[in-house]
């Protein structure tokens, strides 16, 4: 009981003082030791405790990423240092109006998402373009994460075709294709689409509304009066990560991104390199800035790791995969709840399917209907605000608070998801 306290309350706490914008470095490990002191587990003596267990997740996270935040972190602030964003954003805005800002960033988040770039890349590599883009329109810049989150990590990251590990996952427990459910899939993404696209779009009109507009920053890119470079300058080297990732990704996995990236980087380099105004800052700003991001990121999954270790996740685990009703309803609660205890919608899937999976399929349910709703459902509370995804995208990119942008991001990213899972669950009970 007290382990259920203990994993319950460090979680509502590490939340309570996300939100209140607490260093993550601090708050993160903190939260850890009042979970594992509930749990038992001892801080420093046996080969288990917290030191290791924490530090394991932490460092884990760390070697897994450090590459891709690094090389993407690079390639966004080229995109900013050269002016390619800007001239990329400008273009943008002269055919589709000031209006449609949001609807661009959008469009480039997706695009890339479901070309296999990494959702913390895209928020690399489509922010600075993203800040021009709402600087030009005026917009409130507190929404930038939630503009890119939508993007990213809802219609397009748990779809059918999608790259994505959050795609592929169930495809090793379930024997489906990443494919699977497709028609459903595709209409529940184009509900999800224009729905979160409604949504948003009310939010941000209705804060300009309420006086709100974009304010500039002194650490900003500045806007001098120079030349900008063509805007296909700037298209082609996001064309680049697109295409390597995507004739990679079968071979190499996560580290096509590398090559994708790497790529990415060489090209705005050559093509740019004209229009650069100082690239040893622009490469300092760019390492320190990943730095602090994957640091911010690890932070939390240490404190999944912790989590993970505790006799209470097991028993939520264990409770949450033997719920009584409709077996998809089932899938959905379970991936959800653990999808949110560890902050992560792969590691979700990865500690629930391996239970689910042949429990549900000696049960008669259809594989692929499974494979959808586990998908779908490990995107919804894994946006909760100690994800490292969001943490990574409203502080570390955007520099923003919680308290400011997290909202936006929660509705778009925990709600429409939620509404696109109930219509997918309706969907496959009664046709």
């Amino acid at each position: 009981m007290l382990s259920m306290i203990g994993l319950v309350g460090g979680l509502a706490l590490l939340i309570i003082l996300t939100l209140r914008g607490m260093n993550l470095f601090i708050s993160a490990p903190l939260c850890a030791v009042l979970v594992a002191l509930c749990s038992n587990v001892p801080l420093f003596q046996g080969d288990l405790n917290f030191v290791s267990a924490y530090m394991s997740g932490f460092s884990g996270f760390v070697a897994s990423w450090f590459f891709m935040f690094l090389l993407g972190s690079i390639f966004g602030k080229f995109m900013e240092d050269t002016g390619a964003a800007d001239s990329v954003a400008k273009w943008i805005i002269d055919r589709l109006g000031r209006k449609q800002a949001m609807l661009a960033v959008v469009l480039a988040c997706a695009i890339l998402t479901y070309g296999g770039v990494s959702v913390f890349v895209v928020a690399f590599s489509v922010y600075p373009m993203a800040l021009s883009l709402f600087k030009d329109a005026n917009l409130p810049r507190r929404f930038i994460p939630a503009a890119l989150a939508f993007g990213s990590v809802t219609f397009t990251m748990t779809s059918a075709g999608s790259p994505e590990i959050q795609n592929w996952i169930p495809i090793e427990f379930l024997g489906t294709s990443p494919y699977a459910a497709w028609e459903v899939s595709l209409f529940v993404a184009i509900l999800m689409a224009l729905f979160g696209y409604w949504w948003l779009n009310r939010l941000i009109r209705r804060a300009v509304e309420n006086g709100e507009c974009f304010e500039a920053r002194s650490d900003d890119p500045k806007n001098l009066e120079r030349k900008l470079p063509s805007p296909i300058s700037g298209l082609v080297p996001l064309i680049v990560v697109l295409a390597l990732s995507f004739m990679f990704h079968e071979e190499l996995k996560q580290n096509a991104l590398i090559i994708a990236l790497s790529g990415g980087v060489l090209a705005i380099a050559i093509i740019n390199h004209k229009y650069f105004q100082n690239i040893s800052l622009a490469l300092t700003e760019a390492s320190t800035g990943a730095l602090v991001a994957i640091g911010n990121t690890a932070a939390v999954v240490g404190f999944g790791s912790i989590a993970k270790v505790t006799p209470a996740f097991e028993q939520a685990v264990a409770m949450m995969t033997s719920l009584p009703g409709n077996e998809l309803v089932g899938a959905a609660v379970a991936v959800s709840v653990i999808a949110g205890l560890t902050g992560s919608a792969s590691g979700g899937q990865a500690i629930a399917l391996p239970v689910l999976g042949p429990h549900y399929i000696d049960a008669g349910v259809n594989p692929d209907q499974l494979h959808r709703i586990v998908a779908i459902s490990s995107g919804a509370l894994d946006s909760l605000p100690h994800n490292g995804y969001v943490v990574t995208t409203i502080r570390g990119i955007c520099k923003e608070t919680h308290q400011a942008a997290y909202w936006p991001v929660a509705a778009v990213t925990v709600v429409v998801p939620f509404v696109g899972l109930a219509v997918a669950i309706g969907l496959f009970i009664w046709l």
